[in-house]
Formats: C-alpha cells, structure tokens, sequence
C-alpha cells in the first residue's frame, strides 16, 4: 500500500508541476484568503480514481470533495494540493499530503514535494524517509538555539487561538522562525532536522495525517497545545524534536 501512495502522490505531482505557472481557473471557498484552484481538484480527481479503481471498499476524506463514506475500516486523507495560495502566486513551495488510517490510527503517510522532487514517506513502526533515506529529528535542546516554523490560518484576521500573540512570543525566544505556507512540507522538515518545532493553529485532518506519522518515525512528537496526543478534540498542533516539546509546552501558555 505504501508503494501505491508513493505513485499516485508523484503522478498527482505530475498534473500540479505542468499546471504551475499557467493560466488556471479559481475560487473562493471561505473568504479572498481561501481559495480553491482546477489544479486542486485535478489532483484530487485523479487521487480518488486511482482508490476507486484499487482500493474500492476503503473510505476517504478529502479537502475539496469531503468523506466518501463505505463504512470501511480504512480511510485515505488526502490534501490534493497543500500550499494552493503558494501555487496561485508562482511560489514553488507546495506539495501533495496521502495518509492511510485503519480504525482511526495513521498506519501510513506520504507528502510529495513536488517542485523540490523530495518524496517524503513513512510506515508505522518502520521509520521515516525522504527518497528512501532514512530522516530524524534534530537533537536541540535549547529554544534560543532552535528554527521553528508556523503558519497562519484563513481567518488569522481573527486571531485564534492568540495566533499573533504566541508568534511574536516564539520569535523573540528562537533564532528565527519562518513560514512556508504548507503545513505538510513543514512538518517533514521537522522529521529532517532543518527545524527543530512547527506550531500552528486550525488545521484540518488533511493537513496533518500525513505528516505526523513522518515526524513520529523520525522520533518527533505531536500533540496540541495542551501536551495532547489526539488532536480528534482540538486544533492547535504542536510538532517538536520531543526534546523540546515540554519546554514549547510552557511557553506556549499565554
């Protein structure tokens, strides 16, 4: 199975980088900040179609389409395009987010790169790698030696849960701190090694199946804002080395 997410992910890659740069069609889901691209939903049509036509029982979830619901104990997440406002403006850093759950526990995950070609994949219990080498979280343990990475939500105008506040907090506390605008590529940086945490608040499944798993094989850990490890009952996440994690913890309390 992980074989096949691998594929379909790179050939779901296939349409986004031939898409990128053109002229294409959009739309606003939320507000002038959310927006939906015919590449999105290309990606995704040829995602689905490729479970359809092999895993026809398993359910899945994804962004744009929603639950197609076969009341199986598999269920496929899928972010057929995460970082679409990146994509939109000509920004190369987006990618493609597969996770596979079985009754409710990530047994696999794959986030495609697609501009860097970086195909960052993990098994549960099997380690987690970026083109079939073996990647691990970075052993610092110190916040004012650490590169963090976040990223804003739609409604950032809003400003929940503190967003702005913790911010401002963790940038004046870390050596730097930046932001990608994919959550998925931030958290398989975390499992590399470049950064040493990734916060974020209102994330979704999608953003987040795939690439926790990578970052727990990696050795990292994930868990919301409260040191919970189900994010089923919130939607902030925390993503550290897990050296750091108790210490972002504290800090992360306003």
């Amino acid at each position: 199975m992980l074989d096949d997410i691998k594929y379909i992910a790179k050939e779901a890659g296939k349409i986004i980088r031939d898409g990128f740069g053109k002229n294409f069609s959009y739309e606003y889901k939320t507000n002038t900040s959310n927006i939906v691209t015919e590449i999105d939903k290309k990606s995704e049509d040829l995602i689905k179609e490729f479970i359809f036509n092999n895993y026809s029982t398993h359910s899945i979830l994804a962004e744009e389409s929603g639950e197609t619901n076969n009341n199986s104990e598999y269920v496929w997440i899928i972010d057929p395009l995460d970082g679409t406002t990146n994509f939109a403006h000509g920004l190369p850093i987006f990618s493609v987010s597969i996770g596979v759950q079985l009754n409710n526990k990530t047994i696999a995950g794959v986030v495609y790169d697609v501009m860097f070609d970086n195909l960052y994949s993990a098994e549960l219990n099997c380690g987690s790698f970026c083109n079939d080498v073996k990647m691990r979280v970075s052993n610092q343990d110190k916040i004012p030696l650490s590169l963090a990475v976040t990223g804003f939500p739609y409604n950032v105008s809003e400003n929940p849960e503190n967003a702005f506040e913790l911010f401002e907090k963790l940038t004046r506390q870390s050596r730097g701190v930046r932001r990608l605008g994919s959550a998925a590529i931030d958290f398989c940086y975390v499992a590399r090694g470049v950064f040493d945490y990734f916060w974020e608040v209102s994330l979704n499944p999608w953003d987040v199946c795939a690439g926790q798993l990578i970052v727990e094989e990696a050795g990292g850990m994930v868990t919301d804002f409260k040191g919970n490890e189900t994010m089923k009952t919130s939607n902030t996440i925390l993503c550290s080395n897990s050296i750091l994690h108790q210490q972002l913890l504290n800090e992360l309390k306003l």
